[in-house]
């Protein structure tokens, strides 16, 4: 198989490492609110014409690499994933939006994003691997 998507008229592989965090980096993507994310992040991102390479909900921030199509910016990609994301976790939790600080607003302003170049597995492999990490910092935390 290609590396290399087809459209009409351009063969293109657009791919991006894309981090974000919830409003003040509250620790609250866990349990059924980080697997509703997860599912949502592929369900949007599949109608948007993207494809999900990795993605890793973390307790307080997302990591996704993903390949987008050319006609397609990232900062429209950010803005439905995270505007239809946040309407869903409002809705779906209510409990979420009760809290004060979060003036309606579920994540932080901006976002990190990187091209994936020839560092492609490199950044997969960081991206499957946050989840070891953080949870072998949490026990240097506990034991300390």
């Amino acid at each position: 198989m290609s590396r290399y998507k087809q459209a009409s008229h351009v063969y293109w592989r657009c791919q991006y490492h894309i981090v974000w965090t919830p409003k003040y980096r509250f620790r609250i993507l866990k349990n059924k609110v980080g697997k509703e994310v997860f599912r949502c992040i592929h369900v949007y991102c599949s109608q948007l014409g993207c494809e999900v390479v990795e993605l890793s909900v973390q307790v307080d921030h997302v990591h996704l690499v993903v390949k987008v199509p050319p006609k397609l910016s990232i900062s429209k990609l950010m803005g439905a994933l995270k505007g239809k994301i946040a309407l869903k976790m409002f809705s779906k939790f209510p409990y979420l939006r009760k809290n004060k600080l979060w003036g309606s607003h579920f994540w932080q302003r901006g976002y990190f994003v990187d091209t994936v170049g020839i560092n492609e597995e490199i950044i997969r492999r960081y991206v499957r691997h946050q989840e070891k990490v953080e949870r072998q910092n949490q026990l240097e935390i506990e034991l300390d």
